[in-house]
């Protein structure tokens, strides 16, 4: 399947009194492939327009994905007279690094703030927890698990992680919401879980495009200590790290289990 990361965003200007510019970026996920940008007055950026860049492609991907929420309503009803999904992804580095790299400065996303989890979706317990990158695929993995999401991108072998690595993650406890739970957080599409020290302390998802979600707030002395270890250990493996959904600690089941490492 080809796919082609695009973004369409107003241009950084230098100054106010230049003309306010936008920028259409398109490239394929393998660096050093098929690339092609194209500058539009902010008064003229409109459906038409893009379908006219488009256009001009003798063939068009599979798939179209974006990484940026304006970007994603722009390109949806031009995407719908194609005939050509758009798919709303974070993990679009090709293109990012290409945009780092032209534009000499950070890719910057409005982050709206966090919203509290459901309270009727929060299981019975949870915690902060380690397991080797071994383990973590062959030993848990490999189990027959009902909602599952392992990148291959994000296999510890490809971020070159030795296998006795200790990859920490949260494991969260669902009992009878156990289903219920692990359905919202595949929904949801979650990209990282994040300790926010503070007053009271936070476990944040990051999910989907730029959402944002309180998983708990604590107050704990030994959890913050925990949480801090837990920032610690995903920096020493590159920042992957896992959550486990499961019924109960018995170790015999298990109902959900993603694979994640942060992304702008």
């Amino acid at each position: 399947m080809q796919t082609w990361q695009v973004d369409c965003y107003r241009r950084p200007s230098e100054t106010n009194t230049q003309e306010i510019l936008w920028e259409l970026w398109i490239c394929e996920p393998s660096p050093g492939t098929f690339r092609y940008r194209a500058l539009c007055p902010q008064s003229q950026v409109s459906r038409d327009w893009l379908l006219s860049e488009f256009g001009q492609f003798a063939a068009l991907p599979d798939e179209l994905h974006v990484f940026r929420p304006q970007t994603l309503h722009l390109l949806e009803p031009v995407a719908q007279t194609l005939g050509i999904p758009v798919i709303p992804i974070r993990r679009t580095p090709t293109l990012k690094q290409w945009i780092v790299d032209e534009l000499k400065h950070p890719i910057r996303l409005d982050r709206p703030p966090p919203l509290p989890l459901p309270e009727e979706l929060w299981g019975d317990r949870w915690r902060f927890a380690t397991v080797s990158a071994q383990d973590l695929l062959q030993g848990i993995g490999d189990r027959p698990i009902p909602i599952k999401s392992l990148p291959e991108d994000l296999w510890p072998i490809n971020l070159g992680i030795p296998s006795t690595l200790p990859i920490p993650g949260v494991v969260i406890d669902g009992d009878r919401q156990s289903l219920q739970l692990a359905q919202w957080f595949t929904e949801a599409n979650p990209i990282s879980l994040n300790f926010i020290p503070g007053q009271p302390d936070g476990l944040i998802l990051e999910s989907g495009l730029s959402d944002r979600w309180i998983i708990t707030t604590f107050e704990d002395s030994e959890v913050r200590q925990a949480g801090h270890q837990y920032e610690q250990k995903k920096q020493q493996s590159k920042g992957l790290h896992f959550l486990l959904i499961q019924p109960d600690n018995s170790g015999m089941t298990y109902t959900g289990l993603w694979l994640l490492q942060p992304e702008n």
